[in-house]
């Protein structure tokens, strides 16, 4: 018997900067008060809400019957704005996030991010006390995720040892140096965009997230 697809919805949501494009993918049967915020790689680079990666990271919480919204960053697609170095676009994700809380009765937040998303996504958790964190070849040369708090919340760290535009030993020795320290899952031979190994890392997501659903009443 072939799966009932999710609703999907395109809309726009009042942002900071204006609107800010997002696209909500509701599974049959959704878990109640459960949303993921999925948030997308370097806007200057090329990333969109529609990469695939952020679309491995929605598909996940999909095959959890999580509903998951994507949305685009200030000055992406059909959001107004433009590109702030992470800060503004942590505002957007915090406002996408509030409007998930009120709109679809989020009271449970999941800040899933890849690459710069992965920063947006870590200050999201601190933001809005997300109940747990993904973060995804999170670039901690690039921007200053060492000034961030770790989150009290349950967070998982991916990162490929191919990768060449995030050095895998660095993130390593990141993580040790935080406390508490997140759980660390090294993908042997993926790089930055995981071609090819996109399955792979939605068996492992799905895996570590399904521990964290709560349990039913």
């Amino acid at each position: 018997m072939k799966a009932q697809a999710p609703t999907v919805q395109r809309i726009l949501i009042d942002g900071p900067a204006g609107p800010i494009e997002a696209l909500i993918e509701q599974p049959p049967g959704a878990v109640a008060g459960l949303v993921a915020i999925c948030c997308h790689p370097h806007p200057l680079y090329g990333g969109t809400m529609q990469n695939k990666v952020v679309h491995t990271l929605a598909r996940a919480a999909r095959d959890l019957a999580v509903t998951s919204v994507r949305f685009n960053f200030r000055g992406v697609g059909a959001s107004a704005g433009a590109h702030d170095n992470g800060i503004g676009e942590s505002a957007d994700a915090a406002a996408v996030a509030d409007w998930a809380r009120r709109e679809l009765r989020a009271d449970g937040l999941w800040a899933l991010g890849f690459s710069f998303g992965s920063y947006v996504a870590l200050r999201l958790a601190a933001l809005r006390d997300a109940s747990l964190l993904v973060t995804i070849a999170p670039p901690i040369r690039r921007f200053d995720f060492r000034r961030l708090d770790a989150p009290r919340c349950p967070w998982l760290v991916v990162q490929g040892d191919a990768d060449e535009l995030v050095d895998h030993q660095t993130v390593l020795d990141w993580t040790r140096s935080l406390n508490p320290a997140p759980q660390v899952r090294i993908l042997a031979g993926a790089e930055h965009f995981f071609h090819g190994r996109l399955t792979v890392l939605r068996a492992l997501l799905v895996d570590w997230l399904a521990r964290q659903l709560p349990a039913p009443a």
